[in-house]
């Protein structure tokens, strides 16, 4: 009897999911914001409930509920809530690097029945593989359920395929369009981001902290951090930063309960020639020639 040879089709996997990378289901109050971010990875945003302002880069969308938007890799995005109605947002991101993707970009969803069903079928195995929080904006870390059903995770991978399977095969049947806001909506986020950073320099003007920690404190590559504050405030963050220490010292000098070597040491300079150095490059004067004004004024 002679054996037969079996061939073995591989199947094709257009669009295949590899890692997840977060899980969010978020019940927002109507004045919640968030600052924005970038990543390397694909992510969505669905209203569940109520409505949302997001961004993209440099458009800005309204999303109703039942809409679906998805952000690209390296994509600015953030998101706020239009202070009337408080949204329920189910947010998830992953790895796909199928050329099918490039479809998803700059498109919104009105998901219809069926991949509404889908997404519910996406849902209820992420609360059954991983536990809580699921409503951390800063908590991306999946940490799995110990008694979590056999196969959730799998779920997960499967009904996440079948999603972007049936949105892609759909092509442009449920892609609205008519969402799209003026410029002013980036604009807001960036003003918004920039009043943040620098209510964070306030906070830390004490210390001596470095460039790195202001952007990645925001979720910010170094040059997009360094660009949307220069266009705003017209100089550099560093520069900002210095000047508002400068500030400070000004009125440590004038309550004249401080030495200027002390002064120094409390805004963390390296040295009293440093702190003068500085001072003088902003003020057009040394710290002893500023103290010998306000003395001379008292």
């Amino acid at each position: 009897m002679t054996d037969i040879q079996f061939a073995r089709t591989k199947l094709n996997e257009p669009l295949a999911v590899k890692q997840l990378i977060s899980f969010h289901y978020f019940e927002f109050s109507k004045d919640f914001a968030f600052e924005g971010e970038k990543h390397d990875f694909w992510e969505f945003v669905y209203v569940d409930k109520g409505e949302l302002e997001v961004f993209a880069d440099t458009e800005g969308y309204r999303l109703k509920q039942g809409d679906m938007i998805f952000h690209k890799p390296n994509e600015f995005h953030g998101v706020w809530a239009n202070k009337r109605i408080a949204p329920n947002v189910i947010i998830l991101s992953f790895v796909c690097r199928s050329k099918e993707m490039d479809f998803f970009d700059n498109k919104i969803f009105t998901l219809d029945v069926r991949q509404r069903d889908i997404l519910a079928q996406i849902m209820k195995n992420g609360f059954a593989a991983f536990s809580p929080p699921y409503d951390d904006p800063r908590n991306h870390t999946l940490c799995r359920q110990p008694d979590a059903p056999l196969g959730s995770e799998q779920l997960i991978k499967i009904y996440l395929e079948m999603l972007l399977i049936r949105l892609r095969s759909a092509g442009d049947e449920h892609v609205r369009r008519e969402h799209r806001l003026s410029h002013t909506i980036k604009l807001r986020s960036e003003n918004d981001l920039v009043t943040r950073m620098c209510d964070f320099m306030e906070q830390h003007v004490y210390e001596d902290i470095r460039l790195e920690h202001i952007y990645k404190n925001f979720n910010l590559s170094k040059s997009h951090a360094f660009t949307i504050f220069k266009e705003n405030k017209g100089i550099s963050i560093m520069k900002y930063y210095r000047n508002l220490k400068i500030q400070h010292a000004k009125s440590l000098i004038r309550t004249q309960q401080h030495t200027l070597t002390e002064i120094a040491e409390l805004l963390r300079y390296d040295s009293i020639h440093s702190f003068s150095r500085y001072f003088k490059s902003i003020t057009d004067m040394s710290p002893s020639e500023y103290l010998r004004t306000v003395i001379a004024k008292i």
